[in-house]
């Protein structure tokens, strides 16, 4: 299983501050070496890596996933309340701020 649909998505990630090897944080273009371990929050799950292989060209995804082992805690069962999609009455227009915030209350986001 491959870590990020895209470059850009992984590049994001180092950017903001989600992605670390051995414990320090890194930039877009830091250098890797066998043995290391990279940590990422992505998607809200926590995802460790250790290499295994360094490649000196870009490959595909395939052959990326031998270069690592994932050591990944498992993610979390979904529960059926949370798989639930809620959606709105056909013609009910925009959500009001009143709405959006009872929205992001429901959904853990606000205080």
């Amino acid at each position: 299983m491959r870590l990020t649909r895209t470059r850009s998505d992984a590049a994001a990630a180092v950017k903001g501050g989600h992605v670390t090897v051995n414990g320090a944080p890194v930039k877009p273009a830091s250098k890797v070496v066998v043995g290391d371990r990279v940590e990422a929050l992505l998607n809200g799950r926590r995802r460790i890596v250790v290499i295994t292989e360094v490649r000196s060209k870009r490959v595909g995804a395939a052959v990326a996933v031998e270069c690592y082992d994932d050591e990944s805690p498992a993610p979390p069962e979904r529960d059926e309340f949370e798989a639930a999609f809620a959606q709105r009455d056909r013609g009910a227009g925009r959500p009001t701020k009143r709405d959006r915030r009872q929205i992001d209350r429901l959904r853990g986001r606000s205080s």
